[in-house]
């Protein structure tokens, strides 16, 4: 924060900022404690889909596809880079606990968008960015060392679909970018198209629980999935970025992997290992540091 930033103005940008990394981090944890139910990981993607596609459907019409802007490749990376997280980091954690998905999900995401973004955009790589790499690279590979068994193992295949998961977004966040879109713009684009791409097939899937789950779970799983993380959070988001600037509002991305552990010590009981602590504290560092969070400065 530079010297004659208002306390006020940033304290309130501060707030949105943790009110959205708490429902990244939450939506992760509540999916987890789905999953534990009789939900699926398909079911709780067609919650997501369904509710976010009708409630942001109009704002499509309204707006339009921005196919000038797009193209056929960009459409695609808009919605199937914002679909596929999903059911990624679902499937995910039927292998691997929240803590960890938090960490090589959304912890992650943002080294893979600056990659993304040095080879299709052409960003520079800067010498800051390159000193938080430095920061998450061994997190990760601390995550997947100290997963208690050899590589190969069932959590490492969660670890390999969170991974995947922070792929898919990348790809989502470069192609909305390129295009100059904003966040709910993107956003409802994604939630239609894949609400009208996965719901017919979702329809003839077997095996769905959708029918014997309880309303409590799928209230749950709705109101969270489909309407405070696909909505909500990005309005809270651009409201960080609106009063802090980008680069400061992107940097609590950083808070959500520890987020996610605190969160999933006391909803699913799921204590991370002193290990895991260590590389969640790496990567939350790695990724401050390459989303541009503001670094303190020696005082002469």
């Amino acid at each position: 924060m530079s010297s004659d930033r208002d306390g006020v103005q940033y304290l309130r940008g501060a707030l949105y900022g943790l009110a959205a990394v708490s429902i990244w981090s939450g939506w992760i944890v509540v999916a987890r404690l789905g999953l534990r139910t009789s939900l699926t990981p398909w079911d709780i993607a067609a919650l997501r889909f369904g509710v976010a596609g009708l409630l942001l459907l109009p704002y499509v019409f309204s707006k339009g596809l921005a196919f000038d802007r797009l193209g056929w490749v960009g459409l695609a990376a808009i919605v199937l880079g914002g679909a596929a997280p999903v059911f990624f980091a679902n499937w995910g954690l039927l292998f691997a606990p929240a803590a960890d998905a938090g960490a090589l999900f959304p912890g992650v995401m943002p080294l893979m968008v600056a990659l993304l973004a040095a080879a299709l955009l052409r960003e520079e790589f800067t010498s800051t960015k390159k000193l938080g790499f430095a920061f998450i690279l061994p997190g990760v590979l601390v995550i997947v060392w100290g997963s208690g068994s050899e590589f190969g193992s069932w959590q490492n295949v969660g670890h390999g679909l969170f991974l995947s998961a922070g792929l898919a977004w990348a790809f989502y966040t470069v192609a909305m970018r390129k295009a100059r879109l904003d966040g709910l713009h993107a956003a409802a684009i994604s939630a239609a198209g894949s609400m009208l791409l996965y719901l017919p097939i979702f329809a003839l899937m077997p095996g769905t629980k959708l029918a014997i789950a309880s309303w409590s779970d799928l209230g749950l799983q709705a109101f969270v999935q489909g309407v405070l993380t696909a909505i909500i959070s990005l309005l809270l988001y651009g409201r960080a970025v609106g009063i802090l600037g980008a680069s400061s509002g992107a940097a609590f991305a950083a808070l959500c992997p520890a987020m996610t552990a605190l969160l999933g010590v006391p909803i699913l009981g799921e204590w991370p290992k002193p290990i895991d602590w260590i590389a969640i504290s790496l990567i939350s560092a790695g990724v401050y540091i390459v989303s541009g969070g503001p670094l303190p400065r020696l005082s002469r």
